[in-house]
């Protein structure tokens, strides 16, 4: 069992303190973040990619790239980029950067965003959005399989003949996870392409996602890539000391975030009933103590059949010095009882 975290780099006002904070400062304490997942053992860490002012990270690559020369065995990747927006051949160079950076250490998520904004600002038509991402994703896979790429070319990607993508990664090859949302279609298309699924579970009842892992696994069996089948759980969560320390201070700023989407997507503001009931077993909110966070994750392994959970602990604007600390909770306290788990 792998477990890591991942953030978006969110900049703005402390809803709790009403300090503000600033990309430069929030990019310096990212850097902090990372160096101590690495050194307390964390499997993993994801950066998102937005194009929102309430973000510092629009370029995740660029992150990566210095957090690979401050870290020695933790793995660094999106989490996610927007494909359907970008240029593949760019994407898988920059990722190819990194993974040379950081001695193979670099991994690639893709998906086609939670946020719109970086379509009309690289210049794309929404009505477009499931066709940019099936003929990028396509074209980003042919660049992986072979050096000189030969592309035919579609609606939204050039003609490439007979042309060299440097540099290589340093295995030969990057790992491409599919970030996806629960929709039938896209386990589908991740099983039957033979790529790792993460599986974003910021609401509801994870336990109902079970379903969509067995369909992913299903299409990965039929196309021959069983072997290959892999889920990750990306989900929303704190760990401290006890739940209610956990709870009280993720709370306010995993609020302040929610509530700001609930407001451009037309939901109801959170209150703290729902988010304690989230809390519970079979809630979307992994916060708690060490204790009920392995329990949590444990308890729903059998049912989703995952090796790996990405934990979103920075989420809006909480203080830096508590995230140091959860961070060391999580790879001193819940990282080996989840390995001792299998």
């Amino acid at each position: 069992m792998e477990i890591g975290l991942y953030t978006f780099g969110d900049v703005g006002r402390d809803p709790v303190t009403g300090t503000v904070v600033d990309a430069r400062t929030r990019l310096g304490n990212l850097m902090e973040e990372i160096r101590l997942a690495d050194e307390v053992g964390l499997d993993i860490f994801g950066l998102g990619e937005h194009h929102r002012p309430n973000y510092a990270i629009s370029s995740p690559s660029t992150v990566l790239a210095a957090a690979a020369r401050e870290t020695r065995t933790i793995r660094l990747g999106s989490a996610v980029s927007v494909l359907s927006s970008d240029d593949p051949i760019r994407v898988y160079q920059q990722y190819a950067t990194v993974d040379a950076l950081s001695n193979g250490r670099a991994e690639l998520m893709v998906g086609r965003g939670s946020f719109i904004e970086s379509f009309p600002l690289f210049g794309y038509d929404l009505n477009d959005y499931n066709e940019l991402f099936e003929e990028k994703l396509a074209m980003l896979l042919a660049i992986d399989e072979e050096e000189r790429l030969t592309w035919p070319g579609t609606t939204h990607t050039p003609a490439v003949e007979g042309l060299g993508v440097y540099p290589r990664p340093v295995s030969g090859h990057l790992p491409i996870w599919i970030a996806a949302g629960g929709t039938p279609q896209s386990m589908v298309r991740a099983g039957g392409l033979g790529l790792p699924l993460a599986l974003a579970i910021i609401g509801g009842e994870p336990r109902r996602f079970a379903p969509l892992a067995d369909l992913y696994r299903r299409a990965a069996e039929q196309a021959g890539h069983a072997d290959k089948a892999r889920v990750s759980l990306n989900v929303h969560g704190f760990v401290a000391e006890d739940s209610r320390k956990a709870a009280d201070l993720f709370f306010p700023a995993q609020k302040a975030v929610m509530d700001q989407i609930g407001r451009e997507r037309g939901w109801p503001p959170q209150t703290r009933a729902q988010f304690d009931a989230g809390m519970g077993p079979e809630g979307a909110m992994f916060v708690g103590s060490p204790a009920e966070i392995t329990d949590k994750i444990l308890g729903l392994k059998e049912d989703l059949g995952f090796d790996r959970v990405t934990i979103q602990m920075a989420i809006g604007i909480i203080d830096h010095s508590e995230m140091l600390k959860a961070i060391e909770v999580l790879g001193t306290r819940v990282a080996p009882e989840l390995r001792k788990a299998g």
